[in-house]
């Protein structure tokens, strides 16, 4: 008899002490029966620690403690070949920051029947986004459009971080050659599945600026944004006529 696995959804986390004790139980609450990997990256503030004890509340529900080099790219790729090997067969990215609201969570992998991807998307119809500045918000704009532009990839929110994944998808993607370290890993992972011919489908979410803690956009990752899109575009992931 075939035993299938529930969908898992991996958290990557780096000083997010004060809002994984929210999340979780919301999580749980949504998505009943949901595996939880919380990725982090040894945060200074104890959030493995604390993770782990809230953890043991639910079945399923556990921490990957994470060592070497550190970024949002390299803490997905090495959980998502690890959750890969144990057989996992819908892979769930989101953020710890309550950005992204676990509410959406069913009608998300609800769309994974026919998807191999499904992105929540703040920008296809339907879509919001709450208590960002609107200059952060036009930035976040503009950054799709110049996307879209640079690549020709045909997706409204293509640098969204609320992502489910089929393993079947994730397996064709060589996560281990995956060059982008920040937030330009969405945009490479996406571009990746667009060129591979994989079904992508957006479906609308509200997305909510951070109540607690800091944004983890730095210089370095600002400028990655900007050169990836020109990496794909005439890099060895240019997708072919």
């Amino acid at each position: 008899m075939t035993v299938f696995k529930p969908p898992v959804v991996v958290i990557p986390t780096y000083n997010e002490l004060e809002n994984i004790p929210q999340l979780l139980p919301r999580i749980a609450a949504s998505v009943p029966g949901a595996h939880v990997v919380i990725a982090d990256d040894n945060s200074p503030d104890g959030t493995a620690d604390a993770a782990e004890e809230i953890c043991r509340r639910y079945e399923g529900y556990r921490v990957y403690r994470r060592t070497g080099e550190r970024g949002l790219g390299r803490t997905y790729t090495d959980a998502f070949q690890m959750l890969l090997r144990e057989g996992y067969e819908v892979l769930v990215q989101m953020d710890a920051d309550l950005s992204h609201n676990p509410d959406s969570l069913p009608g998300m992998l609800r769309a994974m029947s026919n998807a191999d991807v499904v992105i929540g998307s703040r920008y296809t119809a339907g879509g919001w986004v709450e208590n960002w500045p609107r200059r952060r918000v036009l930035l976040s704009r503009y950054a799709n459009l110049y996307v879209r532009a640079v690549t020709g990839l045909p997706v409204r929110d293509a640098t969204s971080g609320f992502r489910c994944w089929s393993a079947a998808a994730l397996q064709r993607m060589d996560l281990a050659a995956m060059q982008a370290r920040g937030y330009a890993f969405q945009v490479q992972m996406a571009y990746r599945a667009y060129s591979a011919g994989m079904r992508i489908v957006e479906v609308p979410i509200t997305f909510t600026d951070r109540v607690h803690g800091v944004s983890k956009l730095s210089g370095t990752v600002f400028l990655e944004s900007v050169w990836m899109p020109w990496h794909i575009r005439f890099g060895k992931e240019r997708r072919e006529p």
